[in-house]
């Protein structure tokens, strides 16, 4: 996105905005993503009780993660698009052993995002009075492919 148009997100099938995702999150950039968002954004944490109201705001926040720390990686395990609605569920790696498992409910308007709510859990082990009825999935085996209808 470097120098290039912002796209419409509105205008993007599940595949492009699966590839969009991807190369946003490669390397995390507050700029970067503060051209997709739209100027009236908010993003908020209901685990934390938190609410960033306006695209500067994000930046500021993103901008302000201590120096020492590396920016999380993130990778998108599946996206859901529905008209003006995309569901994404991921894996964001802080570092230092923090990874949690995420769940982003981003609400577009006019091209941009518009409302962005995240919802994060962390890993835990499961009770084996289950393990009859379940099957272990893996980082990797829950990787599921993005749903491509409309």
């Amino acid at each position: 996105m470097d120098g290039q148009q912002v796209p419409n997100l509105e205008e993007m099938d599940g595949l492009r905005a699966r590839r969009f995702l991807e190369e946003l999150y490669a390397v995390p950039s507050a700029e970067k993503e503060y051209a997709v968002r739209h100027e009236d954004y908010i993003m908020e944490m209901p685990q934390s009780g938190e609410r960033i109201r306006g695209r500067e705001k994000m930046r500021a926040f993103q901008e302000s993660f201590p120096d020492h720390a590396a920016p999380p990686t993130i990778r998108v395990r599946r996206l859901l698009i529905r008209d003006g609605l995309w569901v994404g569920e991921g894996v964001i790696d802080y570092g230092e052993g923090t990874v949690l498992n995420s769940v982003a409910v981003v609400e577009l308007k006019e091209g941009r995002i518009w409302r962005d709510t995240r919802y994060f859990a962390e890993p835990f082990e499961a009770p084996g009075w289950r393990s009859q009825w379940v099957e272990p999935m893996g980082p990797d085996a829950a990787t599921a492919p993005t749903d491509p209808s409309p």
